[in-house]
């Protein structure tokens, strides 16, 4: 179920408010080039900056939109457990197919407190849990062995693993096995991390470029010759794209990106800023060679 391609959507802004009008129409975009599953409200989406009842408001406009047609992930992690239960249980109450737990960022928890902190959301909720692991932005990395403590639970039923150890991969499988559902965060290194085991990815790319990261993902998930030349000449097409994706802090370069395809504006809020004009520069150019603009 949880498996191929998955954006993290962006979350529109206009004049700081949520810009529900252009929030609908990413998600037909998604849905009409065949993304198999949508990310609202995750750090892609500014949750840090979404007041409580934007995150909400987000994640039950999604969950509306795609009427069945796309599975949904909400993104409902918080560094409170308190909060992160608050929100997992909405997501749950509005019809979310799962929810995207991020490990607790800024409070630097070991490796008991992170699994209580999951088992507690998880005792507390019934729908499946994806660990979101990137050490990267969190600052903790969550260990194999907590997760294969966590996946003994009813609902921890995978990850996104944003760490860019693509070793981890095998060592996350040989640990768990094949019903751990393994998903990159990483869009640059997709394609070695499902020939590693991976089933799909959390795309930031996917905003932007849904059918190339759509057909990728399928082409890389079949055994064939042909299927994985499909898949190697896919991603040599999305590398530099997902490159420019990350040339300044996410997600201000995609949703430049998404301004220039006429899908929303560009606005982010602060601490982020727009991309600078050297940055735009680079996209522009990106988005040409690639034939998405």
């Amino acid at each position: 179920m949880f498996k191929g391609s998955n954006v993290a959507l962006i979350t529109p802004f206009k004049n700081d408010k949520l810009d529900a009008e252009a929030y609908i129409k990413l998600i037909h975009f998604q849905i009409k080039n065949g993304t198999n599953g949508l990310v609202p409200a995750g750090t892609t989406g500014e949750s840090p900056t979404l007041s409580h009842d934007e995150h909400q408001k987000v994640i039950e406009l999604c969950i509306q939109e795609s009427k069945g047609k796309c599975i949904v992930i909400a993104g409902t992690g918080s560094n409170s457990t308190k909060e992160a239960i608050s929100l997992t249980t909405h997501a749950e109450k509005v019809g979310a197919d799962a929810a995207l737990i991020v490990t607790p960022y800024y409070n630097k928890p070991t490796q008991e407190g992170l699994y209580q902190h999951y088992k507690a959301i998880n005792n507390k909720i019934g729908i499946p849990i994806i660990i979101y692991n990137i050490p990267g932005r969190s600052v903790i990395d969550m260990s194999v062995d907590t997760m294969s403590r966590l996946f003994e639970l009813k609902n921890i039923v995978g990850v996104k693993d944003a760490t860019g150890d693509l070793n981890r991969v095998k060592q996350q499988k040989d640990k768990m096995g094949n019903d751990f559902i393994q998903l990159t965060g990483n869009d640059d290194n997709a394609f070695e991390f499902n020939k590693r085991g991976g089933v799909g990815s959390i795309s930031v790319t996917a905003n932007i470029a849904p059918k190339l990261c759509s057909d990728f993902q399928k082409a890389s998930q079949i055994e064939s010759n042909d299927a994985r030349k499909k898949a190697a000449k896919l991603d040599k097409i999305l590398q530099p794209v997902h490159n420019s994706m990350f040339v300044e802090s996410n997600p201000s370069p995609v949703k430049y990106a998404a301004k220039l395809l006429g899908l929303c504006e560009d606005d982010v809020r602060l601490p982020l800023v727009k991309v600078t004009d050297s940055a735009k520069d680079i996209i522009k150019k990106t988005l040409v060679s690639s034939n998405l603009l």
